[in-house]
């Protein structure tokens, strides 16, 4: 075996060669090539190779050895499980049979019917689950049905949710979404079906993650609000056109909403936080730390391979103070960047604490580079294993317990409010927050803890972070 590491966070080409030297990738019969490529990207990748046994450099002295270990294995899946550490520490690595999936994934581009949802536990035992819309996408199915953001859900197709079938429910391509009401008092959450529900079909559906955006005047302030739901690259010339937008606006102020933006590119990233600046221009934003042996190599022969600097060229705002509305679904890219605009900039966090990620992956295909180019033909596997950790220009990057908000204000169910609108809670603290208007803090909800998961966690790599492998 001799496969070559190709690592190009972002814009750079590296090529390394590691493993075992006396392997030879002929050797591999034809019925354990998948099982092969997954042993193999892991040994390279894996920024927990050297905690895993089992994908040491030195496990297997040939080719013939290894191929004795992975026989006894199912299935490729079984195999990747087997060889990533348990969770917590490893809650985000995942395979994927089909990759164009996954990068229908990467982009925005999933079977979906519109309702971004939300999922909680009615109540301290964990068993019973209750949804809730948090938004509906444009140019969807649900965008033509009579659901919006704030509605409650109890059970799919007649069915009582519950923390066992929910996946079960929600998977299906067509399913009917029986609604109830909901209150609260002392704690204690009552849901109470109304006898409505709204059928939904899933389609192919790319969700442009500009979700909202508008300038808000308030005396002498002009507020950028933007709701973005994912870091995809091929929305980036829209999103460079938003801020081109708001430059001519004069916005002085901006609040970035990140509530249900549970990751992507770290790129895109970079670029926002270079639109949200541009003061920084080829300065430092953040900083990627692989596993011992490829930082090893970064280190000797590119470590500016290991850095994400500030962009230039792009429309800029040039502020030195950002609000940003979070929640615990406000993940890895979005936390990515929370944590490396602090030490340039002041960032006002409102809402709730996030998901706590800090780590990224790339895609792996089966390939002589791991790339894209010169894929195997005769399977269609591809792996995104966590590889790397991110910090800040400082080094810090360490909160996977979530990033506590500035300002603390949990969504609050009886008072959700329309996204965009100055009322709607969690915009009205900031814009008072921007102007001092010295208004009370909206009443936090007494149940705040009994979140389960939302529709973007759902979908394997739904709150992932990525750099890409280039050919």
């Amino acid at each position: 075996m001799k496969k070559s590491l190709l690592a190009s966070q972002i814009l750079v080409l590296l090529f390394l060669q590691f493993g075992c030297e006396d392997m030879d990738d002929n050797a591999v019969p034809t019925s354990l090539e998948i099982k092969d490529f997954v042993w193999k990207g892991m040994n390279l990748y894996y920024l927990w190779q050297a905690d895993v046994p089992d994908l040491a450099d030195d496990r297997f002295a040939n080719q013939s050895q290894l191929n004795t270990f992975l026989e006894p294995f199912a299935n490729p899946n079984d195999l990747f499980n087997t060889l990533r550490v348990p969770s917590p520490t490893d809650r985000f690595s995942v395979i994927y049979s089909d990759y164009s999936v996954l990068e229908g994934v990467l982009s925005g581009n999933t079977l979906n019917n519109g309702m971004d949802y939300g999922l909680k536990y009615t109540d301290a035992s964990q068993t019973t689950v209750f949804g809730w819309v948090r938004y509906i996408i444009p140019n969807s199915d649900a965008a033509s049905k009579n659901i919006q953001r704030g509605a409650i859900f109890y059970a799919i197709d007649g069915i009582p949710l519950t923390n066992d079938n929910y996946r079960t429910l929600l998977a299906s391509t067509t399913y009917t979404v029986n609604l109830a009401n909901y209150s609260e008092t002392g704690g204690i959450v009552t849901i109470t079906p109304n006898g409505q529900s709204v059928t939904l079909t899933k389609t192919n559906l790319a969700e442009n993650p500009i979700l909202l955006n508008t300038v808000i005047t308030q005396g002498a302030h002009n507020i950028g609000y933007l709701m973005y739901n994912g870091f995809y690259s091929s929305y980036e010339s829209q999103l460079n056109a938003v801020f081109g937008s708001f430059v001519s606006q004069n916005v002085t102020d901006l609040v970035l909403d990140l509530r249900y933006n549970s990751g992507g590119s770290v790129a895109t990233a970079t670029k926002l936080a270079s639109m949200i600046t541009g003061q920084f221009s080829g300065q430092l934003f953040a900083k990627q730390q692989w596993n011992a042996k490829a930082q090893g190599d970064f280190l000797a022969n590119n470590p500016g391979s290991l850095e994400n600097k500030f962009v230039a060229g792009l429309n800029r705002l040039q502020l030195d103070k950002v609000y940003i509305l979070t929640t615990k679904s406000t993940a890895s890219a979005s936390e990515l960047i929370i944590n490396c605009l602090k030490p340039y900039i002041e960032v006002i966090q409102i809402g709730d604490k996030t998901t706590g990620k800090n780590v990224g992956s790339i895609t792996l295909y089966d390939s002589p580079t791991f790339a894209k180019s010169n894929v195997n033909p005769n399977h269609k596997y591809a792996m995104q294993p966590i590889v790397l950790k991110i910090v800040d220009k400082n080094g810090f990057g360490d909160y996977t317990s979530g990033i506590l908000p500035t300002t603390f204000l949990p969504e609050n169910f009886e008072n959700l409010g329309v996204l965009g609108d100055v009322n709607e809670p969690l915009l009205n603290a900031a814009i008072n927050q921007i102007i001092g208007g010295g208004k009370m803090l909206p009443q936090v909800p007494s149940v705040i803890n009994r979140d389960f998961i939302d529709a973007k966690s759902i979908t394997p790599l739904g709150s992932e972070m990525y750099v890409d492998l280039k050919n």
